[in-house]
């Protein structure tokens, strides 16, 4: 039987060589540049993504094993139909390239406050002072 694989665009401490890659990198078997838009917030130690606001968020496209999106799932504390997530996990499209798949989400009204990481990049994220 085959592999069961999914697209799940990453933009904070999944990407490549960042903190948590190592929590999905056994299960990566591909790995995309990609963009989507919405806005990026400073949650501290790692970022959280509104879409439906203006601008663009860089990021990677990882296509991953079934026990990938299971890790994924759990570093994020994410349980479908869980009313108290942090982080919702939707469906959406690259900005400019024909890829689409999962991606985690903060709802806007939990990033009401947060500082806005205005170069819409994680890697680029303005250091603190």
């Amino acid at each position: 039987m085959a592999e069961r694989r999914y697209r799940v665009f990453v933009y904070g401490t999944l990407l490549t060589g960042e903190d948590n890659h190592c929590v999905v990198a056994p299960y990566v078997r591909a790995v995309c540049p990609g963009k989507v838009n919405g806005r990026l917030y400073s949650v501290g130690p790692y970022p959280a993504l509104v879409l439906g606001e203006e601008g663009e968020v860089e990021g990677e496209w990882l296509t991953v094993t079934e026990e990938g999106l299971k890790a994924m799932d759990e570093l994020e504390d994410y349980a479908e139909g869980r009313d108290d997530n942090e982080y919702e996990r939707i469906w959406v499209r690259d900005a400019h390239q024909p890829i689409e798949g999962y991606v985690y989400v903060y709802l806007p009204e939990k990033a009401a406050g947060l500082p806005i990481i205005s170069s819409g990049s994680w890697r680029r994220r303005e250091e603190k002072t």
